[in-house]
This record gives C-alpha cells, structure tokens and sequence, in this order.
C-alpha cells in the first residue's frame, strides 16, 4: 500500500444509502458483536483480579477492593432513600448532613453516572454492590464504545479492535485513580462517546444524536466529560487535518463540531451552574500547589503495565498489545508518514500538557487538584490505543513489529529503577514482548494457512485476558498496600444496627437523631440516617463549617468535612433529642443517649449575639448564661506567653511536668476544654484524651473534663511536642440546672412542618424579635413571615435569622439552588435549537425541505 492511500477518510456521503445498507447491517452487526466482546473481556479480567485478591464481592466485605466504602457508598444509600421515597430531603436539600445542607451540587457531581442509579434495584443494605456494579459497567461500557470508535478512526478487524478496548478499559488510570471513584469512571465513557460523535461530524451526519452523546457525558460526570472534550478536539483536529478534504468542507465539519459540542454542552448547562456557584459557596480546599515534572525516564516508565508508582505520576499504561503497536508506529510504513507524524506529536503534546503547569491547569478546570494532579491521564490512554489501532489496522510487518520490540524493550531498560517498575512489570514485559509480536506477525504473515492464524488470534486474546488479570490484581494489590491507602468497610453488622438505633427513634422535624459517632463512614447521617452534623463534601458551604465550628464542633480537611457536637449544649442548640456515643464503647461500637433539646425554630429578642468565646456564642443562641468561665492561670511547667486572642503553649520537654493552668468554678459544674487547634495530650479532673488539632486543617470539638471539685478548683495540664495556641478562654464549666432551666424557658415553634427543601413553623400568635431556625444560613434560602413576600433570612452566628416585625405566627423557608435558574435557561435554548435541527433534519428525509432550506444548511 503506497502511503498515498494510506489515510483513511470517512466513507462517500453521498453513496445512495439503499445501496449500502446491506453491507452497514454487517459491519453494524460486527461492531455491536466486538463491542460486546471488548466489554465481557475487559469486566472479567476486572472481576478475575478482585476474586484472585478475595476482594468484596467477591470475598469478604472486611476486604474492599477500594475505598469505596469509605465516602460513596453513603452517597448512594442516601440515593436509595430518594429513589425509594424514604428521605427527609429531595434532590435539591439533604436533611441528613450538615443540619441542613444544599444537595443538587452533590448529586449531578457524585451520583449521575447512568449505572449509579442501579443501586435503587438493590436492598439497602447491599448499596455497595451496586457501587461495584457501576465501576464494573463502566468498564464494560467504555471498552465497548471504544471498540466502536476505533472502527470510525481506521477500517480494521473488529475483534482486534475489541482487544486494544480491553487494555483501554483497564488502563493504568482506572486501575489507580478511577475506580474507587464510580462518578468519574463515567469519563472512560465519554471519550469514546464524545469522539464517536465528532467521527459524525466528520461525515456530517447524525448531529442531534452526536449532541444527545454530549449532553449524556457532560450529564453524567461533567468533570472528566471537560477533559474528554478536549481530547476528543485535539483528536478531530488531526483527523480534519489528515483527511484531505478541501478546506472549505473541513471547515465546515469543523463548524459542526464546535455547534454540536456547544449544544451538547449547553443542554447540560444545569450541572455546570449549579455546580460552580455552589463550589464558589463552599467551604475552600486546602491550597493544592503543583510540585513539578517527574522526570522523563519516569514518565517513560509510566507505559510500561504492571505497577505503581509510589508518588504521583501520570498512570497511562494500556496494556503490552496497545504499548507494543504505539511503538511500531513509527515503523510501520504502510501507514502514511503524515498520519505517522501526526499521532506521535499528538501524543507528545499531549503527554508534555499533562507535567505543565499551565496546561494542568486547562486540563482540570483551572484549579491544580488536591490529591492527584494528573487526573485527566486516561485521555491520553485513549489516545494511546487510538495510535495503536492505527498502526495495527494497516497490519504491520514483521520490520515495524520487531522495531516496536526494541522500542519498548529500550523504555523497559531506562526505566529500570523507577519505583513503578515492579517485578510484575517485567513479567508482563516478558510475556508480553514475546507472545504479542509472535501472534501479530502470524496473524499478519502473507501465505499463512488459515488454521495458524486462528491460532494465533486464539493466543493473542488469552494473552491480552491473561495480561489484563494480573496487571489488575497486581495494580490493586500494590495500591491496597500503600501506607495512606485504607480501606474501610461501611456495611457492617454495627452499622446496620446503627442504622436500625436512628430509625426507631426519628422524630423529624420535631427534633433531631444524630448519628454519630461518625465512625462508620465519612459520611455517617447518609449512611444511617437521621439529622447529624456530620458532612464530608467538596461542596459543604462555607457558612455551614464556620457556624459548627465557631459553636465547637470539629472539622477535617479545612471545613470540608464537618462534625457534630459532642457536648450538651451544642447538641442543644440543634435540637439534637437522641444520639449514637461512641466514646465510651470499644471499635465502632454505639450506646443510644437521651438529651433534652431546643425546639428546631425558636424565637429570641433582636439584639446582637456575644462573640467573644466559643462559650459566649452558644450562651448567645441559647439565650441564656449556663457557663462559668474562669481566667486560667498558669501554675507548673512551661510557661505559656499570653498573646492577642489567646495563649502560645511551648513544648513540654520530656520529663518535665506539664503546662498546666487553674482557675475557679461552681463547685458541682461540669469542666469542658476547647483548644480547636492544640495538638498534644489534655487531661484533668479524671478525663485525659489526645488532640491532633493543625490549623487550619484539624479543628478539634469542645470535649468533656469532668466534675468541678467542691473546692472549685479547676486544673487542666497540657503536653504537646511543639508550640501550640489556645484560645483566650479554654475552659467553660456547664451548669447543667441552668441548661435544663433555660431549655424549658424558650419559646420555641408549636409546630414544625418540613418538606424536602421547606420548613413552616407555627409561632404562638404575636411572637416578636427573630425567630432562629437551627439551620445553616446558605445561599438559596428565602424566608417569609404570614405569607408575606419571600427574602433572603440573615444569618445568626451562620444560623437562619427570620425577623418577625411587629408580630408574628408563622414562618415559612424554601430553598432554591443558586445558579439553577440559569442552568434551566441556558438549557431551554439549546434544547430548542436541537428541536429545531431535528424538525428541519424530518422535514429533508420527508421532501417537504430541500438541502440549503431552513434554519441549517445540512444535517
């Protein structure tokens, strides 16, 4: 083949359709046979590693095959609820979490992947199977309309296609990075899909269905559909410049495509809107600073399957068959030395995006991701088996194969050292850099006898299944063996009694369950239920991590993941009647406590709340003095040096006696300590426990001491290995008689009603001042007092404020997604675009419109 011939461009448009319909049923029923194939091949491998690791399913679920468990299970037990009608909240308010905390962002963000929305045919308590279930058909899923799309790339053997999609599917990012997150296991999806509708535009034609594949990407998990776009242009602009059409009609191809994607996109509009303003909302992400290149034979190593690096790198592998033909491309001379060019500088520019910090930025929407920087690496995985597909379907010689050998054979030498580059590695590289050249040049040699080449295709494939298995069990069992790397089982006997605990003592909205002792899951309220404190999002509102913890409650990872309280008062405040203790079992055992508590909507005098200390602000929306709060005084050990706002405690030496501080309290009153970001050990009054605070990151809650002697003297004796501050007034000693009295003088709701994104409160009739509803005041509530005119409430120490005027008996909030009015707009006019298109697309089929009527000049 001269390399004149060898481009590929996209069949004749106007072949008479009769004519070709024949042969389009047999390559259609091909395609679906090797996409099926690519999809049954790429899950078993999946599912032959987790059962060879005797990971659950299909070992015990005390060995989870990721993390799953640890953060998306609870999220899509909370969508059995929705989906089963079994939730306090909808889509648009989550009840559980936060006290009350905006949802949609979370939803279109972790649990609109198709496959998630299984988890509703599972029972409840098998939740994380069906998270297995939507990573496993996924995986399937995305080899199969790979395999699809490779045929558009280059016309070639199906079932050789379906073998590249196997390695695409399990490339070294699934493996890594997107299978213990099931909502971005949706990108391996819309690659092949997204590119699959670019190949239509190339041929200009079926632009709605190529619009409708967008929308379903951008829909499903717009994150990873952002980076799959991008790939998806960079590869429809080589393929525009390598088609040699005239200019005039690559332009117009190119035209079709920006329309689609832009429709496409905008269709989906909600999920962005919704999304960015509720990110802009939320609680800020600890600084993420990019920390440079790896270096290039590192990169390099990174081709090779089998391992793991132990620190972050671009996971880009695809399997020794797509490794091997990408480095015969360059060899292979019956594929166009343009199209040669073309693919490796794609490949080249690619790759080099992913280690700059600039084009890092493109790739992840302008943000340098917390965790892993190279979370777009299976775009260039894809892009990989496309370069593969390309030299494999022009049938390199036995020349391009043995030059692609010593390619890799060169990557596997200098790569050698790198700490990705495992023992299975070089067992894959052997294996593989034996049998897959073998197979391809038997399958390829001219002459050959028909038997020898189904042999040949026979090996190939147990090669490709075989080298798929063990790369998966050797990846995961590399992974699962990292120290930061553990796993947690959600679904236990524990706590599903935990579960079954909260459920028989709801009584939402009179008051809350909190199900604590937030052990079980990242996410404890989605998992069991009830109305908790607890939160772990990348959505969590500012207002929300700033209300708990300026009223002492602890957070993780800078406010993103919120607590509940953990004393009385604080517990109180939030109507908190019954709660999960943890703190006096063993494990993740529980003991179920009473409280007595402040009605969800209660109404106190307007006057300016007292913000001096964490005990001040909880007196505040108490509305009541219930704390005697000492002046601590130093008495042994280091000295701490008193400082604006608070106390610097030095370092305790070892051996020497502790800093301790005294002070005075109402003998009979209960001690409690709050220091939000003292890291050390704290003891007094028969109570001791170990604070890891770190500002900002670790926020610890206000902790129970113990008993004030009757001598009232109060001690408390601190240790820490480096400096530390405290606030001004560590110490506040609860009266509990005076909590008791000052719950039973509020006044409070006679009736609370909540919907699944409103709350009424019936008020006794001509209450006055603000009524003070124990939810956090985010952006989107709009309050209204006697059916007056809705506004936006103030915010009380970040609680909802609704002020009564003259007089009031009822108030009324609902809740309304910023950003979701918009997104509908934006959505409404690409939906009438698309119904335009598709009007004038009948109207041609039918005759009633000739090509070059209407509203676009082809379709």
């Amino acid at each position: 083949m001269s390399e004149r011939t060898a481009v590929v461009r996209p069949p004749d448009r106007a072949a008479p359709a009769g004519r070709r319909r024949p042969a389009v049923r047999r390559l259609l029923d091909r395609d679906a046979v090797a996409a099926a194939g690519a999809a049954v091949l790429a899950m078993l491998a999946f599912c032959a590693a987790a059962a060879l690791r005797g990971t659950y399913p299909f070992g015990a679920r005390s060995r989870a095959v990721n993390d799953l468990g640890n953060q998306f299970v609870p999220f899509h037990a909370h969508l059995w609820d929705l989906l089963h009608g079994s939730s306090t909240g909808d889509l648009l308010v989550n009840w559980n979490s936060g006290f009350g905390s905006p949802f949609l962002a979370d939803f279109v963000t972790y649990l609109t992947n198709p496959f998630s929305w299984l988890t509703g045919l599972f029972p409840r308590d098998e939740v994380d199977l069906a998270v297995f279930l939507a990573t496993l058909l996924s995986i399937g899923l995305g080899a199969a309309a790979m395999t699809v799309l490779l045929g558009r790339i280059a016309p070639g053997p199906a079932w050789q296609r379906s073998l590249l999609a196997v390695g695409y599917g399990l490339c070294a990012w699934v493996l890594n990075d997107g299978s213990p997150d099931p909502m971005w296991m949706w990108g391996l999806v819309s690659l092949p899909a997204i590119g699959l509708a670019c190949d239509w535009c190339l041929r200009e034609r079926r632009w709605v269905a190529g619009t409708l594949l967008v929308t379903l990407a951008w829909a499903g998990n717009f994150y990873t559909a952002a980076m799959a776009t991008i790939a998806s242009c960079l590869v429809l602009l080589l393929r525009l410049a390598l088609a040699g059409d005239p200019v005039r009609a690559r332009l117009r191809q190119a035209g079709r495509a920006a329309a689609m994607l832009a429709t496409g996109v905008l269709l989906a509009a909600p999920v962005m809107t919704v999304s960015l303003k509720a990110s802009k909302a939320s609680q800020p992400a600890p600084p993420a600073t990019y920390p440079g290149a790896p270096g290039l034979t590192d990169y390099l190593a990174q081709l090779l399957p089998g391992g793991r690096s132990d620190h972050s790198v671009p996971n880009i592998f695809v399997g020794m068959l797509g490794l091997l033909l990408v480095a015969s491309l360059p060899f292979n001379r019956r594929v166009a030395r343009a199209e040669r060019a073309g693919w490796l500088v794609l490949l080249v520019l690619t790759a080099a995006s992913f280690v700059w910090e600039p084009t890092i930025l493109l790739w992840h929407g302008l943000a340098i991701p917390n965790g892993s920087p190279y979370r777009a690496a299976y775009v260039l995985s894809g892009m990989l088996v496309m370069a593969a597909w390309v030299s494999l379907a022009r049938r390199p010689d036995g020349r391009a194969l043995l030059g692609g050998t010593a390619l890799v054979a060169l990557v596997a030498l200098v790569g050698h050292g790198q700490s990705s580059v495992r023992p299975s590695t070089w067992i894959e590289v052997a294996a593989g850099g034996v049998l897959v050249p073998a197979a391809l040049w038997a399958l390829n040699r001219p002459g050959a006898r028909p038997l020898a080449r189904r042999c040949a295709g026979a090996l190939l494939v147990l090669g490709v299944f075989a080298g798929a298995v063990h790369t998966s069990w050797a990846v995961t069992k590399i992974r699962d063996g990292l120290p930061f790397y553990v796993p947690r089982t959600t679904l236990t006997a524990n706590s599903l009694a935990a579960r079954d605990a909260v459920r028989a003592n709801e009584d939402w909205p009179a008051s809350r369950t909190d199900p604590g002792p937030h052990e079980f899951a990242n996410n404890d309220p989605l998992l069991l239920g009830g109305e908790g404190g607890s939160y772990y999002s990348s959505y969590l509102p500012a207002v929300t991590a700033e209300m708990l913890q300026g009223l002492g409650t602890g957070w993780y990872i800078q406010g993103r993941h919120t607590l509940s309280p953990m004393d009385p008062v604080g517990r109180a405040l939030f109507g908190i009647t019954t709660y999960l203790d943890g703190t006096g079992g063993t494990g993740r055992g529980f003991t179920v406590q009473h409280a007595a508590a402040a009605p969800l909507v209660t109404v106190h005098p307007d006057t300016a709340p007292d913000t001096r200390s964490v005990w001040s602000r909880q007196e505040s929306l108490l509305g009541a003095r219930v704390y005697g709060v000492p002046e601590p005084t130093w008495t042994a050990g280091p000295r701490p040096v008193a400082r604006a706002g608070g106390w610097s405690v030095p370092a305790t030496p070892k051996g020497r006696a502790w800093t301790t501080f005294t002070g005075v309290c109402t003998p009979g009153s209960t001690v409690f300590f709050y220091a939000p970001w003292f890291s050390g050990t704290v003891m007094g009054h028969g109570g001791k426990y170990t604070s890891w605070g770190r500002e900002p990151m670790t926020s610890m809650p206000i902790r129970e001491l113990g008993p004030v002697p009757a001598d009232g003297r109060v001690t408390v004796q601190l240790r820490t290995s480096k400096a530390a501050v405290l606030p001004a007034q560590p110490v506040g000693c609860l009266d509990r008689g005076a909590l008791d009295s000052a719950l039973h003088s509020l006044t409070g709701a006679t009736k609370v009603t909540a919907g699944g994104h409103t709350l009424t409160a019936d008020l006794p009739p001509g209450s006055k001042g603000v009524a003070l509803l124990s939810v956090p005041a985010a952006d989107g509530w709009r309050c209204s007092v006697d059916g007056g005119a809705a506004a936006a409430p103030r915010s009380v120490l970040g609680m909802i404020g609704v002020p009564l005027g003259a007089g009031a008996s009822r108030v009324s909030c609902g809740f309304a997604p910023p950003g979701l009015t918009a997104g509908l707009a934006a959505s409404g006019a690409a939906a009438a675009v698309l119904g335009g298109v598709a009007v004038v697309t009948l109207l041609r089929r039918r005759g009633v419109l000739r090509a070059g009527d209407g509203p676009v000049p082809s379709v």
